[in-house]
């Protein structure tokens, strides 16, 4: 019998080509699912290495509340390392936003304004403090890049080592502390939504993540773009669900000790009720990091701003040609950034409970590498938020696990710093194969 099939038609499909239009439908980024895939690789390597204390609820909330800081500082990054730039010192400016914070809190304001301890406006003032000494160094830093046209990499080493020492300067190498309980609570576990909220904003992100969807599908349609099959947007839409359900569920399956609860109880005079159990739910950084995920999504991929940025980043000569101004572009990126550091400095402290010499040391390190392994392109022109965010997690599972284990701090960064290496030659080879896309 003749075979009447002509190529391309399903009879001929390998089971590889199968699976790539499978992926092409759901338009699934590969490189996302495989990084998606390495975290999970990651985690249950670690849960066995662990006998399953890896996975448990009390290390999941702690693995994202260590997450958080790094993370915010990664999203700065990308936009930092698409433009072709570098930026070394976010680390030393987090340890002097650090400073400056604590030191409204502890000493500026008490003795100027007569603010005492617990007043409402101290956790306010001093983070407005921070992020106005973050922007200006970040801005600073962005004018002597741009317009004095001298390396970034070379602006930011030194602002490593000045930033780090300025600090210290600032507290003469004091701690400081403690810290505003309002502004503590920016740190994550002593600072979360409970379980009933957390499961009240679970279910609203559901909502607005399904109703982005169907807008967004709505908006092709009226633009006469191609949009996926309805049944790939309702997987895509089931993924989203669980995944965010998912969360909030493992972080309320984590209960407020009992010693806590009756701590809590006695400092209101009340006795706490037999059989009474509470769940942290969703620490606030948390809270902060998706406004701030969403916030820089929307600048990229919605504003004048951000199509500049990664204009600029794909073709410096031709941005410029086109009349973008680059070099007050430069100082923008870099006063974001340092304001991401701001707000990255107040999980950090917060978390912490005190400014302390050594925050952010070697963060620097952990916030390039989360931006790279997230597939941001050294080259430039190419990144995004969330690959920065879960390059971050990816990077604190490591270094969690690590430390679970028992292997040392120095082999830890020389794990970390192998990593860093990887993922820029899996990103080479990846574009090299798909054509620098």
């Amino acid at each position: 019998m003749t075979d009447t099939s002509t190529p391309g038609t399903d009879s001929h499909r390998s089971p590889t080509a199968s699976k790539r239009s499978f992926l092409t439908q759901l338009e699934i980024d590969t490189r996302l699912l495989g990084m998606i895939g390495a975290f999970v690789l990651v985690c249950l390597v670690f849960n066995v290495l662990t006998d399953g204390r890896f996975l448990t609820p009390r290390n999941i909330f702690n693995l994202t509340i260590q997450t958080v800081s790094v993370a915010i500082m990664a999203t700065g990054m990308v936009f930092v390392i698409v433009t072709r730039h570098i930026d070394l010192s976010v680390g030393a400016m987090l340890a002097t936003c650090s400073a400056a914070m604590a030191i409204t809190q502890t000493d500026i304001l008490p003795k100027m304004l007569g603010l005492g301890l617990g007043h409402p406006l101290i956790p306010w003032i001093s983070i407005l403090a921070g992020l106005i000494v973050g922007t200006v160094i970040g801005a600073f830093q962005g004018w002597l890049v741009g317009y004095l046209t001298i390396p970034a990499f070379i602006v930011t080493l030194g602002g490593l080592l000045i930033w780090r020492n300025v600090a210290w300067y600032m507290t003469d190498g004091q701690t400081i502390g403690p810290l505003d309980e309002t502004f503590r609570n920016f740190g994550g576990i002593n600072g979360t939504l409970g379980e009933t909220w957390s499961w009240v904003v679970g279910v609203i992100a559901v909502v607005l993540a399904l109703w982005a969807l169907s807008a967004s599908r709505r908006n092709k349609i009226g633009h006469g773009f191609p949009v996926k099959p309805v049944w790939a947007e309702a997987i895509v839409g089931l993924i989203i669900t669980v995944g965010i359900l998912g969360f909030v569920a493992i972080l309320n399956a984590y209960e407020v000790p009992t010693a806590r609860l009756i701590r809590e109880f006695k400092a209101n005079g009340e006795a706490m009720p037999e059989g009474y159990t509470a769940a942290y739910g969703i620490p606030y950084s948390v809270l902060l990091l998706i406004a701030i995920a969403i916030g820089m999504t929307v600048i990229a991929k919605r504003t004048r701003l951000g199509r500049y940025i990664f204009a600029t980043g794909g073709n410096p000569d031709a941005a410029e040609l086109s009349g973008i101004n680059t070099r007050l572009l430069t100082v923008k990126i870099f006063a974001l950034m340092g304001a991401l550091v701001a707000l990255s400095a107040v999980v950090a402290s917060a978390r912490l409970t005190n400014h302390s010499n050594d925050i952010g040391t070697l963060d620097e390190l952990r916030v390039i590498a989360a931006a790279v392994i997230g597939g941001t392109a050294l080259a430039g022109g190419i990144g995004t938020i969330h690959g920065a965010i879960l390059g971050a997690l990816i990077m604190q599972s490591l270094q969690s696990g690590m430390a679970m284990v028992g292997v040392d701090a120095p082999l830890q960064n020389i794990v970390v710093g192998a990593v860093l290496v990887l993922a820029v030659w899996i990103d080479i080879v990846y574009r090299r194969r798909t054509g620098g896309k």
